[in-house]
């Protein structure tokens, strides 16, 4: 399938977001491409989860506006929209099949299914989710939301909780599902390494705004312990350690001649643009 074709580009202008009077979002202005796999990175509370709240629907924006690429407001209550948490969120008393087809009709049944085999759970399809581990349980809820057949896939940390290996095959996992059905995805993740190893593209959150808009140019598949994978974690998490105050709060053109050549061989080109890449 082709990912122009399927997924669902977003573009965000002047956004803000205050909570009382505590401002969290600021000017956030950018465009996701249909099809892009974007990971948000970032402090605790610098508001990479409000970001994907506002992209859900489940919160409103203060200022600003989120559309689709067709201009018109991005409606997330539309079914392709899916969003998936750290917890599975499943409902104990349903089976599997019953908690991925939930809220669709008995026609439905065949679609859970084979949401269910593109997860490789097919086979657990009549379990009770107390049987299945916390891998398996998110695999069924990232099914849970394939069914739906979603252009736009938002990632909350869903795989925060798992043990190191089943994190690495949820990685793989969903970068799979992502190659063959092509639906856009935004995810928020603490782990700089996973975002390096998954993402077209990584945006580093700084106190509210973005600090960091940088394009992944690396091939798939990817190794994981290649230098330019490297590189570029290594900015990444020296520009998160930063103390707070002398963190700049601009694009990637912030960035110093010597983090520039930290980065990628000579004449990658790896900084293609600001806040528009396709």
């Amino acid at each position: 399938m082709n990912t122009i074709e399927h997924g669902l580009g977003i573009e965000l202008q002047g956004i803000e977001k205050t909570f009382n009077t505590r401002r969290v979002l600021r000017d956030i202005t950018l465009e996701i491409p249909a099809g892009q796999f974007v990971a948000i990175v970032g402090r605790s509370g610098c508001g990479k989860s409000t970001l994907l709240r506002l992209l859900s629907g489940l919160d409103a924006t203060t200022h600003g506006t989120i559309n689709d690429d067709q201009g018109k407001p991005l409606d997330a209550s539309q079914s392709q929209v899916r969003l998936m948490f750290q917890d599975s969120r499943l409902l104990p008393w349903k089976s599997v099949l019953d908690n991925v087809r939930l809220g669709l009709p008995i026609e439905a049944t065949q679609a859970a299914l084979d949401a269910l085999d593109a997860v490789g759970l097919k086979d657990r399809a009549k379990d009770w989710p107390a049987t299945l581990s916390g891998g398996q349980r998110q695999r069924i809820a990232l099914a849970r939301a394939l069914v739906h057949k979603p252009r736009l896939l938002l990632l909350d940390e869903p795989l925060g909780a798992l043990d190191a290996l089943t994190r690495i095959e949820m990685q793989q996992l969903i970068e799979k599902l992502w190659t063959r059905q092509g639906f856009t995805v935004v995810l928020v993740t603490h782990d700089i390494s996973e975002a390096v190893s998954v993402a077209d593209r990584i945006i580093l959150i700084e106190t509210g705004r973005i600090g960091i808009d940088l394009p992944v140019n690396v091939a798939r598949p990817r190794d994981r312990h290649c230098p330019e994978l490297a590189a570029i974690e290594r900015l990444i998490l020296e520009r998160v350690m930063r103390p707070i105050e002398s963190s700049t709060q601009v694009g990637v053109d912030a960035l110093s001649a010597q983090e520039h050549d930290a980065l990628l061989p000579e004449n990658d080109p790896l900084y293609s643009g600001r806040h528009s890449m396709a």
